[in-house]
């Protein structure tokens, strides 16, 4: 499971040693004159910036010193600083699997977390059933919420229950992509277990079991379709609260519904989540990119 918080503070890959190298001075006289020349040129501009600093008149002084700090910039740009929302695209990838996700999907949901689903088998043992990740509208997050959260800093939106729930009840494009690491999961093993998780939050949310709309979600997963390790489900909620369900790429059903949609999301960012670090994480990223 990683941690990581917005905007985007996803780990970097870390960074190769250095290595350092003794040679003669035959060999690095070039190297050395462009150090020489490097610190001459910095020294200049230190002193430049001095005799600015006390003549403010001097023009002369004032163009070579901006000559000399545009080129320095230019050239020797730093290595750091802080990724914006848009400017990390690197992958994510769920620690205890290994599975990597992309940091954006369809141009603007981006990855707000990843977990992993775990199921006991009789009881006896646990195993990694699938990895998931959990994305977000960049822009309907901030149309539906930055209005009511957007006042309100980071630090206090972090853990705020309101966030939540509004980021489950609004219509925000939303995607839970599942990536399967089971080697010998079967479709109809995927369909069981929606059956019972997505049938208990129907029962959660409306009071009823709703069997035809759990059927109708359920039915979508046809023994047709095979699921072997590495297959990729795709649940987006859609604009209009329409559930849209994706198998390694194919469409296999759409469903307009709010009440399903609502109880989809709950599996992965409500109360009892099958991964509760994922939904702090996910709780975390949303409330450096509502609040101020």
């Amino acid at each position: 499971m990683v941690s990581f918080r917005f905007p985007f503070l996803f780990s970097p890959p870390p960074t190769p040693p250095i290595s350092v190298t003794t040679t003669n001075a035959s060999s690095t006289g070039p190297t050395t004159t462009a150090a020489a020349a490097l610190s001459i040129a910095l020294a200049s501009a230190a002193g430049a910036g001095i005799a600015i600093s006390q003549n403010t008149n001097n023009p002369f002084l004032q163009n070579a010193l901006n000559f000399l700090v545009s080129n320095r910039s230019s050239t020797f740009s730093p290595m750091f600083g802080s990724l914006s929302f848009a400017d990390n695209s690197s992958p994510v990838t769920e620690s205890k699997t290994g599975t990597s996700f992309p940091a954006v999907l369809r141009d603007s949901q981006h990855l707000l977390g990843v977990g992993l689903r775990r199921k006991a088998i009789l009881g006896l043992k646990n195993i990694d059933v699938y990895a998931f990740g959990v994305y977000a509208d960049d822009g309907d997050v901030k149309q539906f919420l930055s209005e009511k959260f957007g006042a309100v800093s980071a630090t206090e939106l972090k853990g705020n229950e309101g966030l939540k729930e509004d980021l489950m009840e609004s219509d925000i494009s939303m995607t839970v992509r599942l990536q399967i690491v089971y080697g010998r999961l079967s479709i109809r093993s995927v369909r069981s277990a929606f059956e019972e998780s997505v049938g208990s939050r129907l029962r959660k949310f409306d009071g009823s079991d709703n069997k035809e709309l759990l059927q109708r979600f359920t039915s979508q997963f046809k023994d047709e379709y095979k699921i072997p390790r590495g297959s990729i489900i795709d649940l987006s909620r859609e604009r209009g609260y329409v559930l849209r369900t994706i198998i390694d790429g194919k469409e296999v059903g759409s469903i307009e519904s709010k009440l399903l949609c609502r109880s989809i999301l709950d599996l992965y960012i409500g109360n009892e989540p099958f991964d509760r670090k994922a939904k702090e994480d996910v709780e975390l990223n949303l409330a450096s990119l509502v609040g101020k």
